[in-house]
């Protein structure tokens, strides 16, 4: 099977494309990319008008399988991604068993395989349980698939056992995800320590809490050679620490979510549960840094952190709300209005931070148009109109602090190996 993909303006920072050019897949791969392309029999796309980008990936979702299914499954995860725009996502380790020895993993893949529509690699747990005890089984998990090691939700507090964690993954190169937050710092706060926690009497988490593990985990990274990437990014003393780390070549990366560049915590004034995250929104500043952070390259990527909760979990008193937002349907959306639209990010660099980079980053397939690239394609409409309601989700979750946004730009067409997998 061939898609021919006419007339679009074909955005590839992987190999410095930007321009109107056709696209031809054959099978699973990208064949060519150039000028008045033809194949006999191949399906034709017309493209006019609308973006043409390497599959863009998510490398920080939470499918909530198995254990958690009434929140979400690799069904209606994947579904939801393809619906965002996103060719593949990466799993984390949290479910329920924890995806901290083979067997999961291998449930995880059978079925991503059998029930899902976008690519689906996991990520598996750093230590047994999550307890932040003893090691998991790393190299086991490696072998079955695994791209990464996280025990993301919580932090693995022990230094002695993340350097060993260090040590232990730099045979088979695969990088540890910190969920950097000090829990003795965070514990019992609901939002961001400042002038808006202490006028609305909630409890706060000081930028102090994730910038001490940051620090943290770069030293043992430079101590150890290792790479370490953190997850979802939130504060300017955090952006700080990973540019001068990267600057004496210590191996750390990061990531940005959406809603740490979208909101303040301004947005928590409303005491709606779903502006409740952890981390929790920051003040403007650190919106502003983590911004500036993404558009030189001191942040790697965009990543989601989808998290969907049951409506139950998000009910009640604001500090005892589930922490966490859905974010695969409204991500490119929102950043495609909010930033690109207003000329605070170039459209080239947000489609290399959701394709090149988080391909680069995690050694994954994809995040290129070149020739024998795999034929994972996301197509934006940059004048299509929307407006997000959370009742019309693929995902089962619909806590977002988005909902009735009116938004200009959007996915069109997701194309994983081939196959329309969204339109």
């Amino acid at each position: 099977m061939s898609l021919l993909i006419r007339g679009g303006r074909v955005v590839d920072p992987a190999n410095d494309v930007d321009g109107v050019q056709d696209v031809l897949l054959a099978g699973d791969r990208v064949e060519r990319l150039g000028h008045g392309l033809s194949a006999a029999g191949a399906t034709v796309i017309d493209a006019t008008g609308k973006v043409v980008c390497p599959g863009f990936i998510d490398i920080h979702v939470h499918l909530r399988e198995p254990g958690h299914e009434y929140k979400e499954t690799i069904a209606s995860g994947t579904r939801a991604a393809a619906a965002g725009g996103f060719t593949a996502v990466c799993c984390m380790a949290n479910t329920d068993p924890v995806n901290d020895n083979r067997s999961v993993t291998d449930y995880i893949r059978a079925r991503a395989a059998s029930e899902g529509v976008v690519r689906v690699y996991p990520i598996g747990a750093v230590s047994r349980g999550l307890r932040g005890e003893e090691l998991a089984e790393l190299a086991e998990l490696a072998e079955a698939g695994c791209v990464a090691f996280s025990d993301d939700g919580r932090c693995v507090m022990n230094a002695a056992l993340y350097r060993r964690a260090m040590e232990y993954t730099l045979p088979f190169g695969r990088p540890l995800i910190s969920h950097a937050e000090d829990h003795t710092l965070s514990r019992g706060a609901a939002m961001h320590e400042g002038v808006v926690s202490t006028e609305i009497g909630l409890p706060g988490a000081p930028a102090a809490a994730e910038d001490v593990m940051v620090a943290r985990d770069i030293l043992l990274a430079e101590l150890t050679g290792a790479h370490v990437h953190i997850a979802h990014l939130s504060t300017a003393g955090a952006v700080r620490l990973v540019r001068e780390a990267r600057a004496r070549g210590v191996k750390v990366t990061a990531e940005v979510t959406p809603h740490h560049l979208l909101l303040t915590d301004e947005a928590v004034r409303s005491y709606d549960p779903n502006t409740r995250m952890n981390p929790p929104l920051r003040a403007k500043r650190d919106v502003e840094a983590v911004l500036e952070g993404l558009a030189e390259g001191t942040i790697d990527c965009v990543a989601t952190d989808h998290a969907p909760h049951a409506a139950s979990e998000k009910e009640g008193e604001f500090d005892r709300a589930a922490a966490g937002i859905v974010g695969l349907e409204t991500a490119v959306s929102l950043l495609l209005d909010r930033l690109v639209r207003p000329g605070l990010l170039p459209l080239s660099t947000l489609v290399a931070r959701l394709s090149r980079d988080p391909a680069r980053l995690l050694d994954l397939p994809g995040g290129s148009l070149g020739p024998g690239a795999p034929a994972d394609v996301t197509i934006l409409d940059l004048d299509r109109e929307l407006t997000i309601e959370p009742a019309r989700f693929h995902s089962r979750g619909r806590n977002t602090p988005f909902g009735g946004w009116a938004l200009v730009g959007a996915p069109w067409k997701t194309i994983v190996g081939g196959r329309v997998a969204w339109e």
